[in-house]
């Protein structure tokens, strides 16, 4: 919350307000109210107030002095005043320890003069950002002091190693990976690889924050983020980007990247969406000696190939136990044409051998013909109504604009809308269709199918980044510092899939790992004597059972605690 002179401009002169500003939680942005009207500049003067702009500056200035040396009291009474302690991200401190990387930190930061060491306040921010993201403000007084553990940090220290991570984040990811690597072994005969964005509240664009196409749909200016994740789904790679630049050479970047610092040598298959599908992609690969998994839209297939598809001879059904279709699938081998650009300018057209997987799915074929119907009818519902084109907005493919009649003759100053019945047939025809295409001409076709649809755990890690970490709104402006945000995040995600891939061999889903790192609490009694407050279930039944620790007591003394905090998977 902060307060500011609002002064607006209005026919009887300026008017004067005291604004708030403050945090809608709602909605996931800054909001602001009026606190206070305070008049027209001249009846002010009038009144006896020579400079009112400046006389009420240094009442808004006061007044923010006042609420922050309130609102700073006030967390210093609730903390001392709570007793609960969050416990849960034992889980993945044990994990955090056993990778040994803290000789590896602080020797980096050798070179700087700090007074904390650098995998304490890597810890510190992992856990409190999965155990309650906040801002780096509220993360220092508000969620480190209910740590079970204390870390000592202060605000500036936060900030300075936030920047100081950012400014190092693809050595601290290397140092990661190398660590992980000998104890969870990497598999990157398979990557997967995707991109999304985070927009931010401001204004004006910064050489980094760039407006471009938005995941959400907003105008606001945003970053890109690519994910780079191994055969098993745990996170290898990452790479942020402004929000301007397209992220099809993104792919490229980074695993080219994570191979030089790795000293990856091996064939690696790349997997991704048809965004990413580019014949440049495919070239690089190529060259690099790797392999390649996309998926490409049937709607943008030459009609040779659009007439394969929808032959039904060739296609095998795949069912469940009980009979039920799940999908159909057909297979074929050929040499395609592909069109790249060289790093000259030079276009050049060469044929590539390659596998297409076609499919079908009635499930998604249904959901995909009442998508276009409902786009059909909003398209007829803004012709009947005589809406401007701009109205259409997606439907406006279903919809042809012209300037004539029927007759051909022109209309003046009007645009002729009818709806388009071919595109409208050819859409619903192709709906249910998925086409992929892979170097890989010896895979069979359902392991094409199910290498490809493990992409989908990618779409997890951002949800997990998005919804779970609250990666946004992020409140830092250097582009050091939001890269050090983003990479805590991106370790906090690591650190969850190993939890969940690699120690409890995928048997809990994500959701109630989180959960439980959040809702382990404990309350101190007297001196050695804890209560455990955590709502008992089954899954922490499951859990301490599995690992043989007193998650369940109801009573908890230090000698437990220790225990579940030196445990190691």
């Amino acid at each position: 919350m902060a307060y500011f002179l609002k002064k607006s401009n209005l026919k009887k002169g300026v008017y004067l307000q005291i604004y708030e500003s403050f945090y809608n939680r709602d909605k996931k942005e800054t909001a602001h109210k009026s606190y206070m009207a305070l008049g027209y500049v001249q009846d002010l003067i009038d009144a006896g107030i020579p400079d009112p702009i400046a006389y009420y500056s240094d009442v808004v200035k006061q007044m923010n002095i006042d609420a922050k040396r309130i609102k700073e009291e006030s967390k210093a009474r609730q903390i001392a005043a709570s007793p609960e302690r969050h416990l849960g991200y034992f889980l993945l401190q044990n994990i955090y320890k056993s990778l040994h990387v803290s000789n590896y930190l602080d020797l980096m930061q050798s070179v700087r003069d700090f007074r904390f060491k650098l995998s304490d306040l890597m810890e510190a921010l992992i856990y409190s950002r999965v155990v309650d993201p906040r801002s780096k403000s509220r993360t220092c007084h508000d969620i480190l002091p209910k740590l079970y553990e204390s870390y000592g940090l202060t605000y500036d220290q936060i900030l300075d190693g936030v920047e100081y991570m950012g400014h190092e984040y693809e050595k601290i990811i290397e140092i990661f990976n190398h660590q992980v690597n000998l104890k969870y072994p990497l598999d990157a005969s398979t990557t997967y690889f995707d991109c999304t964005n985070f927009y931010f509240e401001i204004d004006k664009e910064d050489e980094f924050r760039r407006k471009g196409p938005s995941k959400e749909n907003r105008h606001d200016p945003i970053i890109g983020l690519g994910l780079l994740l191994d055969a098993n789904q745990v996170p290898i790679g990452m790479k942020l980007y402004p929000g301007n630049e397209s992220e099809k050479p993104v792919i490229r970047q980074v695993i080219k990247e994570l191979k030089e610092r790795n000293q990856i040598s091996g064939r690696t298959v790349q997997v991704a969406d048809k965004g990413l599908n580019c014949a440049n992609n495919i070239i690089s690969a190529l060259k690099n000696k790797d392999g390649y998994l996309f998926s490409k839209s049937v709607k943008q297939l030459p009609e040779t190939e659009k007439t394969w598809v929808l032959l039904k001879n060739d296609y095998k059904k795949i069912t469940d136990s009980n009979g039920t279709l799940l999908y159909e699938i057909k297979e074929c081998i050929d040499e395609f044409p592909y069109t790249y650009t060289d790093e000259n300018g030079k276009k050049h057209t060469v044929r590539l051998k390659e596998k297409r997987v076609v499919t079908y799915n009635p499930k998604l074929a249904e959901k995909k013909k009442y998508e276009i119907n409902r786009m059909v009818e909003k398209a007829k519902m803004l012709k009947a109504s005589q809406a401007k084109k701009s109205e259409f907005g997606e439907c406006s493919k279903y919809v042809t604009f012209g300037c004539a009649d029927p007759k051909g003759n022109a209309i003046d100053g009007k645009v002729r809308v009818t709806i388009n019945r071919e595109a409208i047939d050819r859409d619903l025809e192709l709906a249910g269709y998925n086409l992929l295409v892979t170097s890989e001409t010896k895979m069979k076709a359902d392991n094409i199918y199910n290498t490809y649809h493990n992409l989908w755990r990618i779409e997890e890690s951002f949800k997990v980044m998005k919804s779970y970490l609250d990666a946004r709104p992020v409140y830092l402006q250097k582009t050091a510092s939001i890269h050090g945000h983003f990479l805590v995040c991106y370790l906090s995600v690591l650190l969850i899939r190993l939890l969940k891939f690699k120690v409890l061999k995928n048997k809990y889903c994500t959701e109630r790992l989180i959960n439980f790192i959040r809702e382990f609490r404990v309350v101190e009694l007297e001196q050695d004597k804890y209560v455990n407050i955590t709502a008992s279930s089954d899954f922490i039944k499951s859990l301490a059972a599995e690992q043989g620790l007193p998650i369940t007591n109801y009573f908890l003394n230090e000698s437990q605690i220790k225990k579940m905090l030196k445990h190691r998977f």
